[in-house]
């Protein structure tokens, strides 16, 4: 079996890292252009990767170039990883590997198609999310299920340690079915459709704390978009304040480094917080 690995996240890179720890091969990698996308959430280089292995790289403006599917077909390969990827394989990308292109997706399939995963798992209050690995088909994660890893979920968990566990959850799919895919007896569950819902993108203006908002609203929110992601943020005349963490407050703040910010039964105390000039004006 051939294979080929598109990323430009961290979730991308850790997946390709446990590829070559399990001494597996990858015939090129295909990452963005350096200037694009630098502000993506997880945004990572893997020009390293290539060198260390002596894996040819491929910088695109978008996955479905004609350059990429060119390679697939000149190193004949049998599966294509596009992990981390936010633009939509087209039908011809999906039918130049020989077997298809594999995907993961950072939900327990088919709930969850769609965007901003980690922030809509904490926002949405679940009690357990998860990653599943499937076969890309011309829907939005919509494709059979190779695997999934469940991810448990409390009232603390915040962005930071999901992302972290996202990542794990990952690594741990690829080095439990890398042999069924070298091997070729890899096996697909359809998704039920019946059970399918869809979350929408996320931008970093949704991250506004508002007065209406409860303190559990507002913390919620500070634990969502906290890093890697842009923070949740309130303004002051022209500061913006970013918060990174937070606590809840019914009383008042008196003797805090900042007054806090008022929600409609409380206050939310920010932790650990920074503060820049607000361009909105």
């Amino acid at each position: 079996m051939k294979f080929a690995f598109t990323t430009c996240v961290l979730l991308g890179r850790s997946v390709i890292e446990k590829i070559y720890e399990m001494n597996g091969k990858l015939e090129f990698l295909v990452t963005l252009k350096d200037d694009r996308a630098k502000n993506k959430s997880g945004r990572t280089y893997i020009d390293d990767i290539a060198k260390k292995y002596h894996v040819p790289l491929i910088k695109v403006d978008n996955v479905n170039e004609q350059q990429v599917i060119h390679a697939i077909k000149e190193y004949d390969i049998d599966w294509m990883f596009i992990i981390g990827w936010s633009q939509i394989a087209r039908a011809e990308l999906l039918a130049a590997p020989k077997r298809g292109c594999i995907g993961m997706h950072p939900t327990l399939l088919p709930k969850g198609r769609g965007r901003a995963s980690i922030p809509w798992a904490i926002l949405k209050g679940l009690d357990k999310t998860g990653v599943t690995m499937f076969r890309l088909d011309e829907g939005v994660d919509t494709g059979g299920i190779l695997g999934q890893v469940e991810i448990m979920l409390d009232q603390t968990t915040n962005a930071t340690e999901l992302y972290r566990q996202v990542t794990d959850a990952h690594v741990r799919l690829i080095g439990k079915y890398w042999e069924d895919l070298v091997n070729d007896t890899i096996a697909m569950t359809p998704q039920d459709n019946f059970l399918a819902t869809e979350w929408p993108g996320r931008h970093p203006k949704d991250g506004e704390l508002q007065h209406d908002m409860t303190v559990k609203e507002a913390e919620r929110l500070v634990r969502a978009t906290t890093r890697p992601y842009p923070g949740a943020f309130y303004k002051e005349g022209r500061k913006k304040i970013i918060v990174w963490s937070a606590r809840i407050s019914g009383d008042e703040p008196k003797g805090e480094t900042t007054d806090g910010f008022l929600c409609s039964d409380g206050y939310l105390i920010p932790v650990d917080w920074e503060m820049e000039e607000n361009d909105d004006d």
